[in-house]
């Protein structure tokens, strides 16, 4: 995603490049979603949430 700020999931140095230049492995995007009250998809994540949760917490 271009002009995204991105962090390596292994030495969790941020760039701006899909793949880190310290380690060369894959980074992610570094921040959470923007939160929107007209949101069409929240009631799939809350779904997946609690499936998740769910299952956490059967352990």
């Amino acid at each position: 995603m271009k002009g995204s700020i991105m962090k390596c999931r292994t030495c969790g140095s941020y760039t701006l490049h899909a793949k880190c230049p310290g380690c060369g492995n894959e980074t992610s995007i570094a921040g959470p979603m923007k939160y929107s009250t007209t949101d069409r998809f929240q009631g799939f994540r809350l779904r997946e949430l609690e499936k998740d949760l769910d299952g956490k917490n059967s352990d």
